[in-house]
């Protein structure tokens, strides 16, 4: 990369949001932990100190070498490095009173080029989400911003204090609520940084493809293909780079949706990917039968996966590489700055597979989130089809059949889910709603069908609006649209006679079921 920007993660739950708003401007970022040593290579142009869930009073709060930045490159330095900055240089830091959450008005009070273009008006909405005040700034550094209710809400060196120029505030620009946060960024980045803003989708493929010609050489490389959008926006590049001595493998574990094994290998031989359809249906079902615990169906389902993989790769002994299409979330997620983090659940991959093989492992996406990689998945030709498909999880419908899985309750849940999803795209809603899909309770109620009295199997739909997954809305779909699929399931499906839908959030509520 040509320039980028280090992100010192603190522990707040913002540090993702703020390397995406730093990405949007066209300036690469990469986050690393507080207490990993920073070293200043020429292609880093600042530093930016997150927010963190501590306090700069507490014992055992996170710590940093303050030295090894300041004066040295210019700094931004937003909630807790702020407060950080300013307890560590001779201010005064105290714990407030209550924790000051919400929105805010910022007034400035003097002109800075961090507040270029945000408008005529004298107060800007900004977030503010901290239990610390900063009371009094250290010396060399001037008052730029208060709050109606903080007076220090930012603030900088004063010139030639430092070589480079060092900001604090107390506020969250990368938060949406800062009405004005992503110009205040920009500025810094462009104005005061004087980044060129060149890092786009098409570098970011022209970047990679050299860098992967680089890593794999002459060699080949073995990709599991899912259908999604990752596994596929990975096997574009790696195609644009090495060609043919890419395979890759779509394996069919029996818990997809209706038809989409034909139609999504179709869509992968149109791409002119080197690809291998495994029909490994019954070897799945068969390792399911009889498990209902979320984890273990999870774990089986990996297991299978795992040796059918080892299986159809032992084929051709003569690959050195496996591909994998982990994102950056994943990369960032796997290093917690406070030690392990909770495991909700346990993830579909390949664990253990690269060793087993004696593979190296190759991961072209790893420095993107999700939004960047559907970008680059548009750039190197990805169909909208797949690149606009909604997630769906590796165990797919097998953690969508509550209880024990069996074929017969599979085509139950696929018919019920296409009629859904058809729905959903013949009324335009489906590119409206983040994810959609349709779960099997093990329950089971009277209804009454003609004549007849019977005691059949209930669905639930859900459909939810989010960003990225981390926090979702239930969708608010028509109450027309959802009797119309109710109708149609109950009508078409053999086997279900109540619909339900599923109105809860996350949190407290998981997207999906299990």
């Amino acid at each position: 990369m040509a320039e980028k920007v280090i992100i010192l993660d603190f522990g707040s739950q913002y540090t993702q949001l703020i390397a995406r708003r730093i990405r949007e401007t066209g300036v690469y970022c990469e986050i690393i932990p507080f207490n990993k040593e920073i070293i200043l290579a020429d292609d880093i142009k600042a530093v930016v100190l997150s927010g963190s869930p501590a306090s700069v009073k507490e014992e055992g709060a996170p710590v940093f070498n303050l030295d090894a930045i300041l004066g040295r490159i210019p700094v931004l330095a937003i909630c807790y490095g702020a407060q950080y900055i300013a307890q560590n240089l001779g201010g005064v830091v105290e714990r407030s009173d209550k924790r000051e959450y919400g929105k805010s008005k910022l007034v400035v009070v003097k002109p800075d080029p961090l507040f270029y273009g945000i408008g005529s008006d004298k107060e800007h909405q900004v977030w503010m989400s901290h239990g610390d005040t900063i009371k009094q700034i250290p010396n060399n550094f001037e008052l730029i911003a208060s709050t109606e209710s903080i007076e220090v809400a930012a603030f900088k060196s004063i010139d030639g204090a430092y070589r480079f120029p060092v900001y604090g505030l107390q506020f969250h620009p990368e938060v949406t609520h800062s009405v004005k946060g992503q110009q205040m960024i920009d500025n810094f980045l462009k104005d005061i940084v004087g980044c060129h803003a060149s890092w786009t989708p098409a570098s970011f493929v022209d970047d990679a493809v050299h860098s992967l010609r680089k890593q794999i050489g002459d060699d080949k490389v073995l990709l599991g293909l899912s259908g999604g959008v990752d596994s596929s926006v990975a096997a574009m590049l790696l195609k644009k780079a090495i060609g043919d001595r890419l395979l890759c493998f779509f394996i069919d574990n029996g818990l997809l949706r209706k038809h989409e094994f034909e139609e999504v290998l179709a869509s992968y031989k149109g791409m002119g990917l080197n690809v291998e359809g495994v029909d490994a249906k019954e070897r799945f079902w068969s390792a399911l039968a009889g498990v209902s615990d979320p984890e273990k169906k999870r774990k089986a389902i990996g297991r299978v996966f795992v040796e059918v993989f080892e299986e159809e790769s032992l084929a051709h002994p003569e690959v050195k590489w496996l591909a994998q299409g982990t994102i950056y979330p994943d990369v960032i997620e796997s290093v917690s700055v406070t030690g392990p983090s909770v495991t909700i659940k346990s993830h579909h991959n390949v664990g253990g597979l690269p060793d087993k093989l004696k593979l190296k492992i190759v991961e072209p996406l790893r420095m993107l989130f999700k939004d960047e990689v559907r970008k680059v998945g548009r750039e190197v030709g990805v169909p909208a089809a797949i690149l606009n498909r909604h997630p769906f999880p590796g165990p797919g419908l097998g953690i969508r059949i509550l209880g024990d899985v069996t074929p017969e309750k599979v085509r139950i849940l696929q018919e019920a889910d296409h009629i859904f999803i058809e729905n959903l795209k013949k009324d335009d809603i489906y590119d409206d709603v983040w994810q959609a899909l349709t779960v099997l309770l093990p329950v089971q109620s009277v209804g009454v069908m003609g004549d007849e009295r019977t005691y059949e199997r209930t669905v639930v739909l859900r459909a939810v609006t989010s960003v990225d997954g981390m926090t979702a809305e239930w969708s608010h779909l028509p109450y027309d649209f959802l009797a119309k699929v109710s109708t149609e399931i109950i009508n078409n499906v053999k086997g279900i006679n109540r619909v339900v839908y599923d109105i809860s959030t996350k949190p407290p509520a998981t997207i999906e079921w299990e």
